[in-house]
Formats: C-alpha cells, structure tokens, sequence
C-alpha cells in the first residue's frame, strides 16, 4: 500500500510539473454550469424524470446532447444510449389486510399500517392464511456464524425479520461491523435470502434508525410502479410479495402473541437466537398490472491516446419517481438533489477532461444509468453488459445526493476503508484544507444504494465521496441539522426543489474538482486500486 501511495504521489507531482492544462482544468470547473443543468433537470418540464415516461424522453435526450456539446463519443457502438429490458409492475392490494394472531383479527390499511407489493408477472396473488413465522433479521451469514434460519421451517410460509443487522443495536463493533451496515442488513439481501429459503412472503419490521429513513418512504414506493430487469422465468424466483410492517402494526401483532418488540429486537441480536412460528397467518390479495419496456442508460467516452481499452468512469444516475402522490399541493418529484447535482458534477469533470491539453492515456466514461432508485437496475444491467471489461474498468467514481450547502472542511467517504481510492483522494483533499470522514451514518448503509455498487460487485473498486459533515463556515452542528432537514423534508418527496435562492454550489465545486484529480491521475498512469485487506470485494478482483 505505501509503494502504492509513494508511486501516486510522484505521478501526480510530475504530470503537476507537465501538464499546466490540468490546473487551468481544475479551476475552471464552474458553479454556473452546475446551476444550469441542475434548474434545467430539476424543473417541472421534467417531470420527475421517471423511467417510462415523457419525462425519461426528455432527460435523456438532454444527457445525450451534452455529452455531444462536450465532445465525448457515443458509447455505445454509435449510439449513447444503452437500452435496459425491463418489467414495470404496478400492485394494488385489496385492503384490509388480515392478520390473524387467535386473539385478535388484525385489519391493517395498505399503504399506511402495511407497505407491500408484489413482484411476481402474475395478474393476480391471493394469500390465503400464511403461516407467519419470526426469523430474527432473516440472515445467514456463515462467516459470522450467524444462522437466523436455523431450525426454522420458512418454505411456503411468510417470514417476518428485523431491518438492518445484529450489529447496530448492541455496540459491539465485534458482531458484525458494528454500528456500519453490511449486505445482510439491507432490505435487498433480506428478500433474496427470503426467496432462496422457499418462502412465500417476507415482511421487514421498520425502525427509522435501521432503515436510515422514517416509514414514508417504503410506503410511497408501495405505491407507486415498481421495475425489475427483465428475466425468463416471470421473476418466479421471487416471494409473492414482499414489504415493510409499520412500526405501529408490528407492536400490535407482537403484543398478542407475548412479545414487546424493542425487546425482543435485543434477544434477536445474541448469538445463538433462533427464531420461532407466530401462530398467526396472513391473508391478503394483490391485483398487478404489469408492461415491459425499455429504459435508457446514457455514456459518453473520451477515449485515451495509449490504453483505450482501460477506462475510469465517473457515475451519477439520472432518474427520479416522476408525478406521484400529492404533497402540499405538488406532485412532481423533481429529484433536484437526487441526483441533479450529481449530474451536474458529473458534466463539469467531462468539460474539465476536454479543457485539458490533451487526451489522457486511459479512457473516461460519463455514465448516467436508469432506475437507481429501484434497485440499482441500470448500474447492475451495464455491469452484466459493459463496454469496457470489468478487468479493464480501473475504478467507479460515483456520487448521489450531494448537498448545496456551501464549503466542507471534510470529505465523508460511504464505505470508508474499503480500497487504495481512500488513501489516493487524501492527498489531494489536504491541498483543499480538507481532511477525510468516515461515513458517520454507515448503519443507513449507503454503501449499498447507490450505483457504484453495482461496480463493486464485480471487484471494480468504486468511491463515493462528498463533503457532508463539517460546514467551513457553520460547523458541524449546523451540517448534521441541513442533512436531517433534507432527509425528513425533501428526500423522496415533491419538495426536492432547485431553489436558487438559498442553494450555494461552492462546496460541490470542490468536490467535483477532488473527483476530477483523483480521475484525471488514474488515467494518466499505469496505477490500479485495490481492495484492502478485510474488504468483502477483495477476492473479486
């Protein structure tokens, strides 16, 4: 790792000594530019910028003529536009839902009490008295000889599991990673692992801390359309449904059969817990709608002069949820943060790469993939089917909802200390003033929702960097207090506004200008980043 860090270092003073075009590149990365796309993305015209919609028309069709003004090349073949097959699944079920514990006939309201859908290709899905059987926070997890499944009898039956994982609740940072989520405490994980033990229905327990989101949001997306890539067998590997168990409701359902749930989440997180039937079953039926159809990745290349075939890619997906449910009187969900500002970086590093004095050895990628915001499926669907190899794919520099909240004095990384990227960036973040965070919210595990993580999936070592934490001119305080206000007020809903009154884009310049660095060195050198030691994607490069 030294040799690694000391080799960057000469590397970057050199190219620092030859290339004056870098500097000149570095500093004319412009806050009026990323105003521009973020007004332009982020307006009413837009939509929302839903896959499958005039919204999705018009985003893309805007992605791919400013990648033509900037000069980079189609990426695919000759077109810059990847097509992704897709399944669009609409759910209604049929309220109430049924939950019946022998004591008590449970009558719980979709969205509101229950969040649930369906994701099977069937027009229609009745649960007749499933039995409910409690399986811990339904993980497996040999490597952590952790095996909530051990003794349970879950085939054909709904299992309901705890949100996050073990290591959160206890503060033993030796059970699990602590407070930081891995997989196994993601959503995602969950169902698949419900899926592959034969169960019928899976519902998560929400709790806001776990999810790293209140309620709302799972409920909204129950609502709303749903994509899956498109697969041969009518997505038949998946439970018949699937969602969340209000907070509320669980403590209803629980408090009939003996338990407190805050309870017995702690019994949940000892090793050795085994989990046990409910004696209670589920009833209820879900009406789809479903339609396949083809969304849009969007890339543009600059190829390099020496190693073409070798490619850094920089990330940021285009799509949001489009017009959906109503709130004070709006219904567009402009996504203006999520993810226009990233756009707009993204851009502003392309136009950086074309002021430079020449081509970099190794290619560069701009990459706005779809459909991030269910479920990664664009990033995934590139990744199974790339342009440049995943062996020649030198790192992902990805990034998602970067605040406009001015100047940070830190650069939080999400997944801090999982590869050489770390240690690279935090050289040149100290000739910012800046000094490298962990991620302090690691249990909301963003590691795992965001694009880069398709990348890293395939042992591509993928960053995702932003300051956050530690405004220059407000403190830390006040930043932690921006980012709830956003997560509580904004994220997901119509409020995601472009507000160019009070928006200050002076902190993502800088953070557009450490992305550039980091990828403007990596493709003018031989170097490759890899994993570190304890890194779960180590052995996939």
């Amino acid at each position: 790792m030294q040799r690694i860090t000391i080799l960057f270092s000469l590397l970057l003073l050199l190219s620092c000594s030859q290339d004056t075009g870098f500097r000149k590149a570095y500093n004319g990365i412009s806050t009026d530019e990323m105003r521009r796309h973020v007004s332009t993305l982020g307006s009413d015209e837009f939509m929302g910028r839903a896959p499958f919609t005039k919204g999705e028309d018009l985003t893309v069709e805007y992605l791919r003529n400013e990648l033509i003004k900037l000069g980079f090349e189609p990426a695919f073949g000759d077109s810059y536009y990847q097509d992704v097959p897709m399944i669009e699944i609409s759910s209604e079920v049929n309220n109430p839902v049924i939950i019946n514990t022998g004591k008590n006939k449970h009558k719980l309201l979709v969205p509101d009490d229950l969040a649930v859908i369906s994701p099977r290709i069937e027009e229609k899905i009745e649960i007749e008295n499933s039995e409910l059987v409690f399986a811990g926070f339904g993980i497996t997890a040999p490597e952590y000889e952790w095996y909530d499944f051990s003794g349970l009898d879950v085939n054909g039956k709904t299992i309901v599991v705890f949100v996050n994982d073990p290591g959160l609740y206890t503060g033993n940072n030796e059970l699990f990673k602590g407070r930081e989520m891995t997989y196994y405490g993601r959503w995602t994980y969950k169902y698949e692992q419900a899926a592959r033990m034969g169960a019928t229905g899976i519902l998560i327990i929400h709790e806001t801390e776990g999810a790293g989101y209140p309620y709302d949001i799972p409920r909204k997306s129950s609502i709303t359309p749903n994509l899956y890539l498109q697969a041969g067998n009518n997505n038949t590997d998946r439970c018949m449904f699937t969602g969340w168990l209000s907070a509320g409701a669980a403590e209803a359902v629980f408090k009939d059969i003996g338990y407190d749930v805050n309870k017995l989440r702690m019994e949940a997180c000892k090793p050795g817990f085994r989990g046990f039937d409910m004696n209670s079953v589920i009833s209820l039926t879900i009406n789809n709608s479903f339609s396949a159809n083809k969304s849009k990745n969007v890339a543009g290349i600059l190829k390099g002069k020496e190693s073409p075939d070798e490619a850094i890619i920089y990330s940021g997906h285009w799509d949001h949820f489009g017009v959906g449910e109503k709130e004070k009187g709006d219904s567009i969900y402009n996504g203006a943060v999520d993810n226009g500002t990233t756009m707009a970086m993204v851009f502003e590093i392309g136009r950086a790469f074309m002021n430079c004095n020449e081509k970099p050895d190794r290619s560069v990628m701009l990459f706005f993939p779809t459909s991030e915001e269910q479920g990664l499926l664009g990033s995934l669907y590139y990744t199974e089917h790339p342009v440049f190899d995943m062996d020649k794919t030198v790192a992902c520099i990805n990034n998602d909802l970067v605040l406009p909240i001015g100047r940070m004095k830190d650069v939080m990384i999400t997944g801090y200390g999982q590869s050489d990227l770390d240690d690279m960036l935090e050289e040149m973040a100290a000739k910012q003033d800046r000094y490298l965070l962990p991620d302090p919210n690691a249990h909301t595990g963003m590691y795992f929702r965001s694009d880069h993580f398709a990348f890293a999936k395939k042992g591509v070592p993928s960053l995702y960097a932003r300051g956050n934490c530690d405004s220059r001119e407000h403190g830390k305080e006040w930043a932690s207090m921006q980012e709830q206000d956003y997560i509580n007020n904004r994220y997901h809903r119509p409020a995601d506004n472009y507000e160019p009154e009070t928006w200050n884009f002076n902190g993502i310049r800088e953070d557009a200008q450490l992305a550039f660095e980091l990828g403007f060195r990596l493709a003018n050198s031989n170097i490759w980043p890899q994993w570190k030691e304890g890194s779960e994607f180590k052995s996939l490069r």
